[in-house]
């Protein structure tokens, strides 16, 4: 696909979203934004040739300022709590009109484009951004319409971007002066104070993971996919930094997509999104070839530091450690076309145990699987919040629960029928640490992880049986004895350890915190999810 030609020459008028006379620039292409933005002074260009730029004020996502508007649509099926935080109707509706008067008589971008590759559940997007950089974002992140259907496109929603505008608090009903709002009833993603281009995509993520399951039987999830030459599927479920990007980036394998996917009732399994946003601390060529070659022209890189002579200094976390890239999903040379892929042959749970306690990797049984899935179990790390000085235990249900408006149990209860109607099997895989918890082990080496993830879709792991697998003594997983390609020391986390006190103690300590996490499900899971935690 040509990124340097403009898709439509028509001109649109955004009254009737209450904005008005407005310079509207519509559908322009990611050469032509990548200029202006160079141009106004926004942003730099990289050695690669990719654009780059500065969030400002704040680097990732907000989750105490994420709104969704509670009314007759949402009022009832909204698991409302510490994640999903009701916004009055009213508030909202006198917010909006605060934002579009501060976007009247501004240069705008507008990009029609459209969420889910399987047509069956498409959702047609408008986003309308203050800053010509976010436009380059939603023309990298959504799926791309042809000519002619931009020519009579009617968007189903709506996504409002005004990094610029800042909310008062006491009179506009927020915590502080950012703010991403969900109205089900409008149809709108209302994003100002923050220029964090994650809000947007996230913004649509959340408005699925509620659309599907509640009108379409479908399971939104937050994970990556990829297909094997056989036809094989493999999703990858985990929090950020867990890996996602990284392990279904495969040369051996086409991508789907590296972030967010529908499973749909027909055993299919879609992509929402038509690109990729990768964390890029630390990134290598010799690592990640796939990402590393996909920041060329076209590619948008936040809060990165930029060399005299133009090349990043991926290692450099002063502006901070949640340095991205996004680019369009054809920057990757293996992918699928269309993405969309078949019943699932294997699922990997990925965590980063910052214990170093976890198996590299274990083959669940469905219970198990129900117990990790809703759990979604990482660790945080020291340095990372003020106040961390050892590893935290982080569990975000459902690997993605800031995105999700049910309760897990709804998406845990979905997967959990989806996994044995299909014989999926089902892995957890810790790419954390080895050898001891953080700041004494070390991580886990990719190419063993890659081995292990490869050996398990080959079938090369084989069945659960004691000639192949040792179950752990205190979390009850079963962990393969041998595979190719990894030291069979490496396979145990104990022996790693040299130190069975010292391993135990941790052991012990991280299986309590999943217990007293678990407790605000048990009244909700069935008995086989219930003891599919640990055994002490």
């Amino acid at each position: 696909m040509t990124v340097d030609k403009a898709l439509v020459t028509k001109t649109i008028s955004l009254k009737e979203y209450g904005i008005n006379n407005a310079k509207v620039n519509y559908q322009l292409s990611p050469k032509k934004l990548h200029q202006i933005s160079i141009e106004k002074g926004m942003g730099q260009e990289a050695s690669s040739g990719a654009l780059v730029i500065n969030t400002g004020e704040f680097t990732g996502r907000s989750p105490k300022d994420r709104f969704l508007v509670k009314d007759e649509i949402t009022a009832d099926k909204v698991w409302w709590g510490d994640i999903n935080l009701p916004f009055d109707t009213e508030k909202f509706d006198a917010l909006y009109n605060k934002v579009t008067d501060y976007l009247s008589g501004k240069e705008l971008y507008v990009r029609d484009c459209y969420a889910c590759a399987d047509k069956e559940y498409r959702l047609n997007i408008r986003v309308i951004n203050e800053y010509p950089w976010s436009n380059l974002f939603a023309y990298n992140m959504f799926l791309r319409p042809g000519e002619e259907t931009l020519e009579n496109f009617t968007a189903d929603w709506t996504v409002v971007n005004a990094p610029g505008f800042k909310a008062n608090p006491e009179t506009d009903g927020t915590r502080q002066h950012n703010f991403a709002i969900l109205n089900f009833k409008r149809k709108i993603v209302l994003i100002g104070g923050t220029g964090y281009t994650g809000e947007i995509k996230k913004g649509i993520f959340s408005a699925l993971n509620f659309l599907l399951p509640v009108y379409a039987n479908t399971l939104p999830m937050h994970c990556s996919a990829n297909v094997g030459k056989k036809g094989d599927t493999s999703i990858f479920f985990g929090l950020s930094g867990t890996g996602k990007t990284t392990l279904s980036a495969d040369p051996t394998r086409k991508l789907i997509g590296d972030d967010e996917h529908g499973w749909t009732s027909e055993n299919s399994v879609f992509n929402f999104e038509g690109g990729c946003y990768a964390k890029v601390i630390n990134l290598s060529e010799e690592n990640e070839p796939d990402i590393y070659g996909a920041i060329k022209e076209g590619a948008l890189l936040e809060n990165v530091v930029v060399k005299e002579n133009g090349e990043v200094d991926f290692g450099n976390t002063s502006i901070t450690p949640n340095t991205r890239v996004s680019y369009p999903i054809y920057h990757i040379k293996n992918i699928q076309q269309p993405s969309i892929g078949y019943t699932p042959k294997n699922i990997f749970f990925l965590t980063a145990d910052a214990f170093g306690v976890l198996p590299p990797i274990s083959k669940l049984t469905p219970g198990q699987a129900a117990y990790h899935f809703i759990s979604g179990y990482t660790a945080k790390v020291a340095g990372t919040e003020d106040g961390v000085d050892e590893p935290v235990p982080s569990f975000s249900a459902c690997f993605g629960a800031p995105f999700m408006p049910l309760h897990p149990a709804k998406y845990a209860e979905m997967l959990s029928a989806k996994m044995k109607e299909s014989g999926v099997n089902v892995w957890l895989v810790n790419t954390g640490w080895t050898g001891g918890p953080y700041g004494v082990g070390k991580r886990m080496a990719l190419k063993y992880t890659r081995a292990m993830i490869q050996a398990a879709m080959s079938g090369n792991l084989g069945e659960i049986c004691y000639e192949n697998y040792h179950i752990h003594s205190v979390f009850g997983l079963a962990q393969p004895r041998s595979c190719p390609n990894v030291p069979s020391e490496i396979l145990s986390s104990r022996k790693t350890w040299n130190n069975d006190e010292g391993y135990y103690k941790k052991a012990h300590q991280l299986a309590d915190a999943f217990k007293e996490n678990f407790k605000k499900f048990a009244s909700y899971a069935n008995e086989e999810t219930k003891v599919g935690g640990p055994l002490v």
